[in-house]
């Protein structure tokens, strides 16, 4: 009977040593360690397959705002066998959060097993690619628009270096894209770069490089992102107008249609935030760009609106829906909503 006693206290001790050694390991990490799998491994081994899908941060923003949560993990839940990259300037390179601070969206976005964060380097990134001699010359604190250059220089740099799908941080995924080597049309004859893909080392992505230094001018809006892919298109394809919702096709490349990505056009981008009778089923899109440039209003998911958005976040990203979207009493009075609590 004892012996049987001892056990029994020695087996609580173990499980109480265990659980003391867990609450201080959380204690000391707050919701900002990476797990240690992830945070062993750099981009070239886990995009070293071409399949990633990537994303991009260009300041110094470290808490993602829930649109880029739900972006983000959207694709993760689409791609659950790939991996899903999001490369963000302020992360340094130890690939560890700063300990002393809490970041809810990127705890929640590295708690997904098939998400990785990445620093963003990009003096490293744009080595072995004619952007290098562009960036090392630049003067970034007089460039009008620096975060959209710079993001769209290392999009094209990434996309040509690992391979995978890059999509902006406003883009939900909503079912898988069929296509390696695509670029995504916003209008007719007019492409968009915020959302592409092409296998690695594609020449079309090497070609644009070079464009986007030869043709450099910051101070004309576009003209180093939807701009040069469009201009790019145009040498390697003949464009047409499309017929219905089909892709068009040339050598190796698509070009697919504005119902993939943008059946809401960029002028009627609060349709999103608005209540439908029906909301649309989007049979004809792989994912939705939410236009968040144009929303200088603001605009926010909110808990219980019944909105299109609301209910995109609730099926597409329902991690981000359940932590951080927040009622109409909460944002009024600044209360964390249930999942934060």
């Amino acid at each position: 009977m004892r012996k049987e006693l001892q056990l029994s206290l020695s087996v609580i001790l173990f499980l109480s040593c265990g659980f003391l050694y867990q609450l201080t390991l959380k204690s000391s990490c707050h919701v900002s360690c990476l797990p240690p799998y992830k945070s062993q491994q750099g981009p070239e081994a886990v995009l070293s397959k071409g399949r990633s899908i990537v994303f991009l941060e260009t300041s110094e923003r470290m808490e993602p705002s829930p649109l880029v949560s739900c972006a983000v993990e959207s694709a993760a839940k689409i791609y659950p066998e790939q991996p899903v990259a999001f490369f963000m300037k302020g992360l340094n390179d130890s690939m560890q959060l700063p300990p002393d601070s809490t970041y809810p969206a990127l705890s929640l976005l590295s708690a997904i097993d098939n998400v990785f964060l990445f620093p963003l380097n990009m003096k490293r990134l744009f080595e072995d690619t004619p952007l290098f001699s562009w960036y090392t010359q630049i003067n970034s604190s007089a460039e009008r628009n620096w975060l959209h250059v710079s993001s769209d220089a290392a999009r094209l740099a990434i996309i040509w270096k690992y391979g995978g799908v890059y999509t902006d941080t406003d883009v939900i995924s909503i079912r898988p894209i069929p296509e390696e080597n695509f670029l995504a049309a916003q209008a007719s004859q007019y492409s968009s770069n915020g959302v592409f893909g092409f296998l690695p080392r594609h020449s079309f992505l090497w070609e644009c490089m070079e464009n986007f230094v030869e043709h450099y001018n910051s101070d004309i809006w576009g003209n180093q992102g939807p701009n040069l892919m469009t201009r790019m298109l145009r040498v390697w394809c003949k464009l047409e107008d499309f017929q219905e919702v089909s892709d068009l096709r040339c050598l190796n490349l698509s070009f697919l249609h504005p119902q993939r990505f943008y059946p809401i056009s960029y002028p009627e981008w609060r349709r999103y935030y608005e209540v439908w009778d029906t909301d649309p089923s989007f049979n004809d899109s792989y994912a939705l760009h939410l236009w968040n440039y144009m929303n200088q209003e603001g605009r926010a998911v909110v808990r219980g609106s019944n909105t299109l958005v609301e209910n995109l976040y609730r099926k597409h990203c329902p991690r981000t829906y359940r932590d951080l979207i927040q009622g109409p009493e909460e944002m009024v009075t600044g209360e964390l909503g249930p999942g934060n609590k």
